[in-house]
């Protein structure tokens, strides 16, 4: 008899988890722009129709800051970026890298990592996403 695997939700409601795990932006049909969160309509172009659209794992450090100061019980410092992803913007935290400007660049290359912060009373664990550095 095998255990059973834990039973695993994304913290967020556009990754997708999985043998390939990976983020889903909702892509406005008339314009192309892409989001994350829910939309009645598009920031853009004000257009009501969307599509759901895999963004790549992969992408470039475009701008970042090393958090100093943070709320009680959360570890600082830790870096918080945004990451071009094929075009589409990502706002995560790099993480697996030291939280240094001589360890984190601009341009950088990074990869979507997931990892759990959690379970619940249950034993469902919450799994989070984040961007470290492509080897």
């Amino acid at each position: 008899m095998t255990a059973d695997k834990p039973r695993q939700i994304p913290f967020v409601d556009y990754l997708e988890l999985g043998d390939s795990p990976h983020l889903v932006a909702h892509e406005c049909k008339a314009c192309g722009a892409r989001f994350f969160d829910r939309r009645n309509a598009c920031a853009s172009c004000s257009g009501t129709e969307f599509v759901r659209k895999p963004v790549p794992t992969e992408g470039e450090l475009r701008t970042f800051t090393i958090v100093a100061f943070a709320a009680p019980g959360i570890p600082v410092p830790f870096v918080s970026g945004v990451i071009d992803c094929g075009g589409t913007s990502v706002r995560a935290n790099v993480v697996n890298v030291p939280a240094d400007p001589e360890h984190v660049k601009l341009g950088m290359k990074l990869r979507l990592t997931t990892f759990p912060i959690g379970k619940d009373g249950e034993g469902v664990e919450a799994i989070n996403f984040g961007f470290e550095p492509v080897a």
